[in-house]
């Protein structure tokens, strides 16, 4: 295993002025309904709240599945991610639509239990039917320094998930600096993680573009190091066409176009997609 302490020293204001120039220079494409419908196509349609009930994860599926019965020839969304409780409910509404049900589990979202009460959650959550799993990593045990701990977690959570697709959210917002964001990218690639996710969504700041950055770079090593691919989620108040074309640009400009399919690259949002049918018929009344 990789010794985690000698992630070199990244400095915060170089990671905010490379994304800031990329952003600026990013190549700009005619057909933005085009890229509204890829960005439609990716988004991991969500509901992690106290209060869902059956009733809401019903209305998040419906929704999730009529996009594609609009008149404008727009996509499905990849995924609905809810609670282990409702991913069997979630899994019976979306049957042959082509639709993933993704779950949080391990103690979303502090990440603060016994890994044996993570592991259970995981196992539940996949026996239910959970096509893929969003987990948390131990931001505590990251900031004490107990690099190990973390990746062993996620080896053991990525066992638990047997074949279904493991996303590791690394709460960028906690980590604070450039630094931990690569040391904990690092950790959960090399833990053998499908997804790297910036955010919970339960923390300010959640997604940034700058974090961001960090974490498409650490994967573009891990693939020259390796030859594995990874995917990319941010998630956390992506709300707006505009701010989910950033993270699209970053991608894109890092990674290549060809990782901007939703097998490699998910926006998690709850309010996005109604943005970007409008964003849509707006670019094609144009």
């Amino acid at each position: 295993m990789t010794d985690f302490t000698n992630t070199p020293e990244i400095a915060d204001e170089d990671i905010r002025q490379r994304t800031e120039t990329i952003l600026q220079d990013a190549r700009e494409t005619s057909d933005m309904g085009k890229v509204y419908r890829e960005l439609l196509g990716v988004i991991d349609l969500t509901t992690l709240e106290g209060t869902d009930t059956k009733r809401r994860v019903e209305e998040l599926c419906n929704q999730a599945v009529s996009f594609s019965a609009l008149p404008d020839g727009l996509p499905d969304v990849a995924a609905v991610c809810v609670y282990p409780p409702f991913v069997a409910q979630a899994r019976k509404l979306l049957e042959n639509t082509g639709i993933s049900v993704a779950s949080v589990a391990g103690a979303f979202p502090s990440g603060q239990s016994p890994l044996f009460v993570k592991m259970a959650e995981v196992r539940y959550a996949v026996d239910e039917g959970a096509q893929e799993i969003d987990m948390v990593i131990s931001r505590g045990k990251f900031l004490e320094g107990e690099y190990s701990e973390v990746f062993d977690e996620i080896a053991a959570i990525r066992e638990a998930c047997k074949d279904a697709h493991l996303k590791v959210i690394l709460e960028t917002g906690e980590l604070k600096t450039a630094t931990n964001i690569r040391r904990a990218s690092e950790i959960a690639l090399e833990a053998g993680c499908h997804f790297l996710k910036t955010s919970t969504g339960k923390v300010k700041p959640a997604a940034t573009p700058e974090a961001m950055l960090v974490m498409l770079e650490a994967i573009r090593d891990h693939h020259k190091k390796t030859g594995l691919m990874t995917g990319i989620k941010p998630a956390g108040g992506i709300s707006d066409p505009e701010t989910a074309l950033a993270y699209y640009r970053l991608t894109r400009e890092v990674l290549g176009s060809k990782r901007l399919s939703k097998k490699w690259f998910r926006i998690g949002a709850s309010r996005l997609a109604g943005s970007l049918v409008e964003a849509i018929r707006n670019a094609k009344n144009a």
